[in-house]
């Protein structure tokens, strides 16, 4: 598969965007008081925060898989002056 210079840095823009967003989220969803049943970050957790919890690390891994196809792209073009094969 070949993927030309603009594929891979939005691929890379992508990866970080998700590095970006996805950690403020987590915040948020902590500080949340439906994450816990009764004091924020000192009780047991609610399936609120599990469930963000899930999304939050899969977006994050997504992302980094996302970002790191986007890297080896322009690595790959810049070794050869053609696409990824």
């Amino acid at each position: 598969m070949r993927l030309t210079r603009g594929w891979s840095v939005f691929l890379v823009l992508a990866g970080l965007f998700n590095w970006a967003i996805w950690p403020r989220f987590a915040v948020a969803i902590w500080q949340d008081g439906r994450a816990w049943h009764g004091a924020v970050g000192g009780s047991a957790p609610t399936a609120f925060l599990w469930v963000h919890a899930v999304l939050i690390v899969s977006a994050v891994a997504i992302g980094t898989a996302v970002g790191a196809l986007g890297v080896r792209g322009l690595l790959a073009r810049d070794r050869t002056g053609a696409g990824v094969g």
